[in-house]
């Protein structure tokens, strides 16, 4: 067997291009002529120092081969296309012990694009209202026609195939609701949860009044040249002719099974605006990637735009600081108590989980990935011994592994 003591290797990346690199080579002359807030410059340093020495990390000998790896951490940034995956395993995991036996739908709210002006500076109230208006509506035609409460786990998403501001709320809701006294479980039997047309009047509705209020109220910026007044005056005939046109409600027929409920929402809760196997090039300060063109049959086409405008599209989609963007609601919300009285009525087994281990995280890799990371990737024989800590930005990796061989 071939010795490879003293050699030593870094995991590859997982694609050639990354939206890192992008920030990497161009966020400088980007900020010649833009200016990036305060949380913008955090993002963007996170996602250039996922998994590089800058944030430390540790290293790793065979016990076979004597091979070292060098593994360098994650910058665990919501925002980050590196860091989601795992999340979005961890999430289905500890979601599991909500499904219950019954259908679900999915339902899509949708702003009209008119609004996306309004969206700079007003991030955090408008997706607020956004929630609070699909959820509203929701639970509204549940009381009226089944006389309870859904269970509803919502999830925002800000963009479209193009990177471009697409501001729209996923629903994943029970196909069924606890009645509003709490002694029984109403089934829903139709092939649709609620009418979409109707639905999607009564969500602009409450949007458009929630969104005229917190103007009233001051909390909503309206920016431009003319005074404070003017522009009220001509933000309420800019609601009034929204008013007038239709706005989008998606509806989809139920799962097929509970488990299925996961599977699908697994796919939007940590998603980020782009992933990077995506982006197909980065070539004279234009990149390339791919998108689903929903208007011509879901076909794969490629983009390409400036690297200045992908990063500019980029920072559409970063959250404002603490936003939560997943919830949950009704009979999934809060203690969930609620939760506890529909599986008694729907007589769900809860299994006995009391003392489990936590799965870690080499465990949960190769149960989803069949990847084996204890196992050398050299000779395939040995296993991966922790050896040393690598702190951030102390050392390079080749001087903690010189560190490391001296003391061996």
């Amino acid at each position: 067997m071939p010795s490879h003591r003293n050699q030593i290797i870094e995991l590859p990346k997982k694609t050639e291009y990354e939206v890192a690199d992008i920030f990497r080579m161009y966020k400088d002359s980007y900020q010649e002529t833009n200016v990036l807030t305060p949380l913008q410059s955090k993002v963007i340093g996170s996602i250039t120092a996922c998994r590089t020495a800058k944030l430390g990390g540790h290293i790793d000998e065979c016990d076979n081969c004597g091979v070292i790896r060098v593994s360098y951490n994650s910058c665990r940034d919501r925002h980050c296309p590196k860091c989601q995956a795992m999340s979005g395993e961890k999430w289905i995991e500890a979601r599991k012990s909500d499904l219950l036996p019954i259908g679900y739908f999915h339902n899509v709210f949708t702003l009209a694009h008119e609004l996306n002006d309004l969206v700079p500076g007003n991030e955090k109230i408008m997706y607020d209202i956004l929630f609070k208006s699909a959820i509203e509506t929701l639970q509204e035609f549940a009381k009226n026609e089944l006389g309870g409460v859904l269970g509803i786990t919502a999830v925002l998403h800000t963009w479209s195939q193009l990177l471009k501001r697409h501001i729209h709320l996923h629903c994943i809701v029970t196909g069924g609701a606890l009645s509003l006294e709490g002694s029984n479980w109403v089934s829903l039997q139709y092939e649709y949860l609620f009418p979409v047309l109707a639905l999607s009047e009564v969500f602009k509705g409450k949007y458009c009044d929630k969104l005229e209020n917190a103007t009233t109220k001051g909390k909503l910026k309206l920016f431009g040249k003319t005074n404070k007044l003017k522009r009220q005056i001509e933000f309420k005939e800019f609601i009034r002719k929204l008013k007038e046109k239709e706005w989008v409600v998606f509806s989809k027929e139920p799962f097929g099974k509970p488990e299925d409920v996961l599977r699908y929402l697994g796919r939007y809760t940590h998603r980020v605006a782009i992933s990077n196997r995506r982006i197909l090039s980065i070539t004279n300060g234009e990149v390339t990637y791919s998108y689903k063109d929903n208007l011509d049959d879901g076909k794969v086409k490629e983009m390409k735009i400036s690297c200045h405008e992908f990063i500019k599209r980029f920072l559409f989609h970063v959250l404002p600081s603490g936003f939560m963007k997943i919830r949950h609601y009704g009979i999934l919300g809060g203690s969930k108590e609620k939760l506890k009285i529909c599986k008694k009525l729907l007589k769900v087994v809860v299994p006995d989980i009391g003392g489990t281990e936590k799965e870690s995280y080499e465990d949960m890799l190769l149960r989803l990935t069949g990847e084996d990371i204890k196992v050398c990737p050299c000779c395939l024989i040995g296993k991966m011994k922790r050896k040393e800590v690598i702190h951030p930005n102390k050392a390079s990796p080749f001087e903690a592994r010189n560190r490391y061989m001296q003391v061996a």
